[in-house]
This record gives C-alpha cells, sequence and structure tokens, in this order.
C-alpha cells in the first residue's frame, strides 16, 4: 500500500509506528527509494528519516489490516 507522510517520523512517532508493527506476526516492511527496513526495527525506522510528504510503500505480506492499522496512527493517508 502506497501512503503519504504526514508528520515527521521521529523518536516518539517512530516507537508509536514499531509498536503498531510488533502487533502483527507478518513482517512488515518499509520501502522508500532504494532502502527496505523491517517495521519492527526502530533504528530502521530512524533510518527512514521520513519527512511530510514523502512517498513510501507499506507492505503486509497481503495482511489489509495490518497495512490500514499505519493509517489509524496519523502519520501516513493514502
Amino acid at each position: 500500500m502506497k501512503v503519504r507522510v504526514l508528520k515527521p517520523v521521529f523518536a516518539d512517532s517512530a516507537s508509536q509506528l514499531v509498536h503498531t508493527a510488533n502487533q502483527f506476526e507478518e513482517r512488515i516492511l518499509i520501502k522508500k527509494a532504494h532502502w527496505v527496513i523491517d517495521a519492527k526495527s526502530l533504528l530502521g525506522v530512524l533510518a527512514l528519516s521520513l519527512q511530510p510528504g514523502e512517498e513510501v510503500e507499506i507492505d503486509a505480506e497481503g495482511n489489509a489490516s495490518a497495512e490500514e492499522s499505519f493509517l489509524n496512527i496519523g502519520l501516513f493517508e493514502k
């Protein structure tokens, strides 16, 4: 699912994103340009340095509810 970043993802918001990802058994990947990181990794999420307006892809191995849960935390929009 391709989404656009609404807020900068730093310490608190990155922790919230990782916490959301850890609620699911599936491997959840966030893709930005040539970067592909595990959404369950705080260091990986911080390394992406996500800024408002950037487009990323969230892949939860076909689990639509996992992908939709990232929209509910207020950091992304479709």
